[in-house]
């Protein structure tokens, strides 16, 4: 799996020192970091957009189909899903008519109602689409042999066997044409969760999205691969080994808010840890948006960077691989909880303990972890030099440290503390700000701010972004919506719309499917 590509930054300014200003030269960019580990909800690859046609025709018959239902009963007839939308039932306006096919029009025919049940597809995380099985008939709709209820959905996932009015009468399979591959995933883990598409990948493997069973909750599933449990440190000459049981470890140690939460591990051909899902996605991809991240946005996301960090020092574990991409939002909404993620490279230390492994994302390593990797050491001083690292690319859109600076070598860049300093991208940024970023970019890591003394500097003083903060932690995060039981309708029984029934073909409601 490849790792993430940053961009180039800004041409370099004329030599100087840490804070030197120089004017930024005309087509400065914005960039992010290489990473070279999984984050808990990494993003897909961005592919190229095929051309438009001219012909509208020519479009439409070029849209491929993203699902396909296969029949199990005979009289039905398969459906390739290309439209966003599809009903199903007895009335001739649904896009899937029963009355247009040769079924026995027994008692079991006469259980369908006329608007049995519908098939549609919504935008999920991440940018991947998830597709829907929506009830809408009182004699019930199964999903391999659960029933739905009705007006309620559940999602579909690949292989999803559905039946109509009774649990045996199975007339479907569903075939999710997007869908990754069937894994071998552990029984137990499939009796628990349904798994769905894949959210992203990394070094060590993948995340999926996946519903909990009973409560139809999103969650996502991180999948290690047990032949890529070693990932590339850096330099190249060594090697770092993925630690599940030390993720697995810390995940079910804490708890905090401003930390990603464990629902359940499982280990089968590989490794599975099921997290709870950030439907925002990755701080990464927010930075790396045209529009830059406001001050005040940047101010209440790292305050909660802090507290989490704060929370982990004082339990003794030093994160190591603080970077854009593990943080994760909650939602898409700019004001949002923020949560850390990906313990992999974590350690669990004593009070004096200092360590000497080389491990961490190249741009956000600090100066320290070079300089005396193996031989003095280093402590949780090291998380507030990556914190420092992030702030400087939320305020600004770029990074302070880049493999591609023709000045130095980015390690000569990183020891010496030579970041890339732009007036014009920094003339909008506050001064306590950048007085925070530079507090926290100091190559000496006892004059470093510690995270104490960051929460304590003036710029963090915001008793209206503390206010936002709590706020958003009094929203409730996790509701869990059981289906009400729903009484099937016995052989021989009349359904018990009768207003469906009574309605005319010009009082129907017919749904326009939208654009796939």
């Amino acid at each position: 799996m490849s790792r993430r590509e940053t961009p180039p930054p800004p041409p370099p300014p004329p030599p100087g020192g840490e804070t030197q200003p120089s004017q930024p030269p005309p087509g400065s960019s914005s960039s992010s970091s290489s990473s070279g580990t999984l984050s808990s909800l990494e993003t897909l690859p961005a592919h190229d957009l095929p051309a438009i046609p001219e012909d509208p025709e020519e479009e439409a018959e070029a849209a491929r189909p993203w699902g396909h239902l296969f029949p199990l009963a005979g009289g039905f007839l398969e459906l390739a899903c290309q439209k966003s939308e599809y009903w199903f039932g007895r009335d001739p306006g649904c896009d899937y008519s029963f009355s247009e096919l040769d079924l026995p029009r027994g008692e079991t025919y006469r259980q369908y109602s006329k608007r049995h049940f519908r098939i549609f597809r919504e935008p999920g995380p991440q940018g991947c689409f998830v597709t829907y099985l929506e009830d809408q008939s009182a004699n019930g709709t199964f999903v391999n042999g659960h029933v739905v209820g009705k007006g309620r959905k559940v999602p579909l996932a690949q292989v999803a066997k559905i039946a109509l009015s009774l649990p045996h009468n199975k007339v479907f399979v569903f075939t999710d044409l997007e869908a990754d591959p069937l894994l071998d995933y552990p029984k137990d883990m499939q009796k628990k969760y349904l798994v769905s598409k894949r959210l992203g990948s990394g070094a060590c493997g993948e995340v999926k999205l996946a519903f909990e069973r009973d409560s139809q909750r999103k969650v996502a599933i991180k999948v290690i691969r047990r032949s890529k449990v070693r990932t590339d440190a850096w330099p190249e000459t060594h090697h770092k080994p993925f630690n599940i049981e030390t993720e697995v470890g810390i995940l079910k140690r804490i708890n905090h808010p401003c930390l990603i939460k464990i629902i359940d591990f499982f280990e089968g051909k590989d490794f599975y840890i099921v997290l709870e899902l950030m439907e925002g996605g990755e701080l990464f991809d927010k930075v790396q948006r045209p529009a830059r991240l406001s001050e005040r946005t940047c101010k209440l996301y790292f305050y909660q960077m802090l507290l989490a960090v704060q929370y982990l020092h004082k339990h003794g574990i030093i994160h190591r691989d603080l970077k854009l991409e593990n943080v994760l939002l909650s939602s898409r909404e700019e004001n949002c909880l923020v949560k850390v993620t990906d313990f992999g490279q974590s350690k669990i230390i004593g009070e004096t303990s200092l360590m000497q492994t080389l491990c961490g994302t190249p741009d956000y390593l600090a100066p320290e972890i070079l300089q005396f990797a193996g031989t003095a050491g280093y402590g949780r001083s090291v998380d507030c030099w990556s914190l420092g690292v992030i702030l400087f690319m939320c305020l600004s859109g770029y990074p302070p440290f880049s493999k591609e600076s023709a000045r130095l070598s980015l390690k000569e860049q990183i020891t010496s503390g030579n970041y890339r300093y732009v007036e014009e991208v920094w003339k909008d940024v506050s001064r306590e700000a950048f007085d925070l970023v530079q507090r926290l970019l100091v190559v000496e890591p006892t004059r470093r701010l510690k995270i104490e003394e960051a929460l304590e500097h003036p710029w963090l003083q915001d008793e209206h972004m503390r206010r936002t903060f709590q706020q958003l932690l009094a929203q409730p995060q996790d509701l869990r919506i059981k289906p009400e039981p729903v009484t099937l309708a016995p052989p021989g029984r009349k359904r018990d719309h009768e207003e469906e029934e009574k309605a005319g073909p010009s009082k129907r409601q017919k749904v326009q499917p939208g654009p796939p």
